[in-house]
């Protein structure tokens, strides 16, 4: 690698939703996410106010790729939607790569 990823938000496909509390777990996952050296992924469900009563999200840092950590990323998320049965968060998608 040549130097370290720390404080970049990588490759944005769209911006996550954060509520603004710092003890948010996606809050911290974002945070984490920037402030990871390596490989790293966030993935949400995209906010709508017409249709998201709740925003999850899933994070993997420091993986040996950037597709890896897109694919645990992903993976991350949807078991949150799964613990939580949300049927009405959206669908997970990766946010912010690097």
């Amino acid at each position: 690698m040549a130097g370290s990823l720390a404080g970049s938000g990588g490759d944005k496909r769209f911006p996550p939703t954060l509520n603004g509390d710092p003890e948010s777990p996606c809050t911290r996952a974002y945070q984490a996410y920037v402030a990871a050296t390596g490989h790293s992924a966030y993935a949400t469900t995209p906010y709508s106010r017409v249709v998201s009563l709740h925003i999850l999200c899933g994070a993997r840092l420091n993986a040996p790729s950037q597709e890896m950590a897109e694919e645990l990323a992903m993976k991350s998320c949807l078991a949150t939607r799964d613990h939580y049965k949300v049927t009405n968060g959206g669908v997970c998608e990766i946010a912010a790569s690097k």
